[in-house]
């Protein structure tokens, strides 16, 4: 299994458990995604990081000084 962080802004926009589809959004060489719709965004990924998966499942969201995090399981290895 791979686990990925999102950037939420607001809370309860999704919980754990919540299947989930997600953007990418290429940008030459490198990549970012986006839980739809609109409902937090990923740090920026190298093409050989890159996640495959379009679904995930949310297993935790977490409350921290800069925002919710949301932690999204992908059906896929593990990178770096």
């Amino acid at each position: 299994m791979r686990y990925e962080e999102f950037r939420m802004e607001r809370p309860n926009l999704v919980k754990p458990g919540d299947k989930v589809k997600i953007t990418e959004r290429p940008n030459g060489t490198l990549y970012s995604y986006i839980i739809e719709p609109s409902v937090a965004m990923s740090g920026i990924f190298r093409t050989n990081t890159r996640i495959k998966s379009s679904e995930g499942i949310v297993s935790e969201i977490k409350d921290t000084p800069r925002g919710f995090e949301v932690v999204v399981e992908f059906d896929e290895e593990s990178v770096g």
